[in-house]
Parts: C-alpha cells; sequence; structure tokens
C-alpha cells in the first residue's frame, strides 16, 4: 500500500487537473462601448492620413480599389511594383482569378506572350520575413495564436514576429495584397498580384511575399463572380474583368485622390478597438468571447475631414 502512494497521489492530481481544466472559464464581461463607439470618440490625432508615394488606386469599370503598400515589410518588392505601376503595366491587364472563400487575382492572362516588364526587375528575392528590425511600430495583441509565437498591429497592418528568429512578417487576413509566385521562392515580382476575398488562408505565412492591404473597395472584389477554371482561374477571355489603370497616389491629381484616413494602431482607441471587440457590447451578445482573433480586428479606414 505505502509503495503505491506516489502513483496514487500523481493519479489524483492528474485527475483533478483534468477536471480543473474542463471547467469552463468564466464568462468574460462585455464592454459597455462598441467599435463603433470607440471610433466615434476618438480623437483626431489617433489617425493618420495614407501616404500618395506608397498608395495604389486600381480603377475597375466599377469603381477604384485602394490599396497601402507596406515597405517596411516587403522593401525590394514594393519597389519593384512602383516601377510596373509608374511604367503603366497594369493598364489593360484584368482580374483573371476569383477563388471562393480564398482570392482574386489579376495580372497578365496571356501566358504565351506575357507583357514586357519594362525596366522592372524580372525576379525578386523573396521577402516572406524581414528582420524585426524593420519594424519600428508593432503593438502586441495578447491574444493567443496558432501561426504565431507573436501577433500584433504595426502601422495599420496585421503582423506576426518569431523573437527566436527575430524575424516578421505580414499575415495573410482578409483584404491583404501578395505576390503570386511559380515553385521557386523568388519567382514573384510583383506583376501579378492577389487580394486574400475569404477566411484568412493564415498558413501562407512565411510562403509568400505580402505587399500591402486594401483599405477601400474590397466589395469590387470580393463580390466577382467565381472563376469556373481549376482554383478560379477565368477559362474565357469574356469572364476577365478590365483593369482600366493602376495608379500611385502621388501621381494622381488632388482633386481626383481618394483621401482616406487609417486609425493608428498604436493609439489608446485603437487599442480599445480590439478590447470591444474581444468582449462585444450587449443586449444581443450572450456570450462574449473574450478572445479576439488577429484577423478579427478590424483597423478602422475613414474618409479624412475636407
Amino acid at each position: 500500500m505505502h509503495a503505491n502512494t506516489p502513483a496514487l497521489l500523481a493519479a489524483l492530481a492528474l485527475t483533478s487537473a483534468i477536471a480543473q481544466a474542463a471547467e469552463p472559464a468564466p464568462a468574460a464581461k462585455p464592454n459597455k462601448l462598441s467599435a463603433s463607439d470607440v471610433i466615434k470618440a476618438s480623437q483626431p490625432s489617433e489617425w493618420r492620413p495614407l501616404d500618395p508615394a506608397n498608395t495604389l488606386y486600381m480603377d475597375l469599370p466599377n469603381g477604384r480599389v485602394v490599396i497601402e503598400l507596406a515597405p517596411d515589410f516587403a522593401p525590394k518588392t514594393t519597389a519593384n511594383i512602383r516601377t510596373l505601376v509608374k511604367e503603366h503595366y497594369f493598364d489593360g491587364l484584368v482580374v483573371l482569378r476569383s477563388h471562393d472563400n480564398y482570392v482574386a487575382q489579376w495580372g497578365d492572362a496571356d501566358e504565351k506572350n506575357p507583357r514586357p516588364l519594362g525596366s522592372a526587375l524580372k525576379t525578386v528575392p523573396a521577402e516572406f520575413t524581414v528582420p524585426m528590425s524593420n519594424d519600428k511600430h508593432f503593438t502586441r495583441l495578447p491574444d493567443r495564436d496558432g501561426y504565431a509565437p507573436q501577433v500584433g498591429h504595426s502601422n495599420g497592418f496585421p503582423v506576426g514576429r518569431d523573437p527566436k528568429s527575430k524575424t516578421t512578417w505580414l499575415a495573410h487576413c482578409y483584404g491583404m495584397v501578395g505576390v503570386g509566385r511559380d515553385v521557386e521562392a523568388d519567382s514573384g515580382n510583383g506583376s501579378s498580384l492577389y487580394a486574400v476575398t475569404g477566411h484568412a488562408p493564415r498558413h501562407l505565412d512565411r510562403n509568400i511575399t505580402v505587399v500591402g492591404r486594401v483599405v477601400s473597395g474590397m466589395p469590387l472584389l470580393s463580390s466577382l463572380p467565381r472563376g469556373t477554371g481549376p482554383l478560379g482561374f477565368y477559362e474565357k477571355p469574356e469572364q476577365n474583368v478590365p483593369i482600366k489603370s493602376v495608379r500611385l497616389a502621388a501621381d494622381v491629381p488632388e482633386a481626383e485622390r481618394s483621401h482616406l484616413e487609417v486609425m493608428r494602431t498604436d493609439s489608446a482607441s485603437f487599442k480599445a478597438v480590439a478590447e470591444s471587440q474581444r468582449n462585444r457590447p450587449g443586449p444581443w451578445t450572450k456570450v462574449p468571447a473574450g478572445y479576439i482573433e488577429l484577423c478579427n480586428v478590424t483597423i478602422p479606414v475613414r474618409e479624412q475631414a475636407r
């Protein structure tokens, strides 16, 4: 009997631990303020305008898609994209793919006679991750994540990072813009781009260069008819959506620009926005989650006061 006492005590301790783990966590208390309440109460200093030198306007037949580039996370690729845009590479090309619950992709649909890249680079080294020292604006989200040791936001973008390898990267959340590539890591140069239009495919993190985020016009991409070919590619030329032009905001006359601003993700109001979504207020919410997943944190965008 005495010989088995340690084993018995260990078994009892294990049983107790299992029982405690099975007990539901206490319900989180909902906030009094909703995200919209926080946004309305925010201060002008908690917002920043888009940088015209790193903002793209992709004009489609039904409207404009505004993309903010993130050169801190993909300096070489975003530079190549700016070169392509300045040389009007994308003008007259098409949105050629709409994959259900995944991405919308645009570029050159003619693989046999591709459009020349001009002075842009044909190959760009993969920028799946960059040194953490590139990121001067990281604000950590306290919630756990299955794809990165740490997650948070940096200057308006959702990011993951690994303190051990001292690397950071943009996460594949809804609206994020990435670079299409072949098998080789350096086969993406920015001439083929996509935007995430479905549930965040975070398994792509650190496997594709991500260059920015759509800050306005996502419905123009997410509502496109789904492609009937493999991976959602359009099978007939008439299914492709023509691109009227892609321009840098800096090259567009002031009167024709989209005057948008993004809430600073290192601000008190942004922290309150995340908290309001972590513990959503009532009366509709009956059981607040007490948790927020990185890609479910709203990054507010609004028209600038003129």
